[in-house]
C-alpha cells in the first residue's frame, strides 16, 4: 500500500497562471488536508480544510491524480 509522507502536495496548473493545490499533511491515523489555490504575488487562498483518516487521505489523493489532473509537486510555499 502507498503511504503519504509528512507532507505531499499535489499541484495543478491554471490558464490564468494560477495553480490549484491540495496539501496532505501527518503520516498516522489522522490526517490534514488542505484545498487551495495560488496566484503570485498574491498571497494562497486556503478554501477548505478538513481531517480524514489515513486510508481517505490515500483514496482522495488517488481520485485527484487518477481523474481530475492534479500531480505530486514541489511545495508552492
Amino acid at each position: 500500500m502507498t503511504t503519504l509522507v509528512s507532507t505531499f502536495w499535489l499541484l495543478k496548473n491554471n490558464a490564468d497562471g494560477g495553480t490549484e493545490y491540495v496539501c496532505f499533511r501527518g503520516d498516522d491515523e489522522s490526517v490534514e488536508m488542505l484545498e487551495g489555490y495560488h496566484l503570485p504575488p498574491q498571497m494562497p487562498l486556503i478554501k477548505r480544510r478538513s481531517w480524514l483518516n489515513r486510508v481517505d487521505a490515500l483514496s482522495c489523493r488517488s481520485r485527484l491524480e487518477r481523474s481530475e489532473g492534479f500531480r505530486h509537486g514541489a511545495p508552492l510555499f
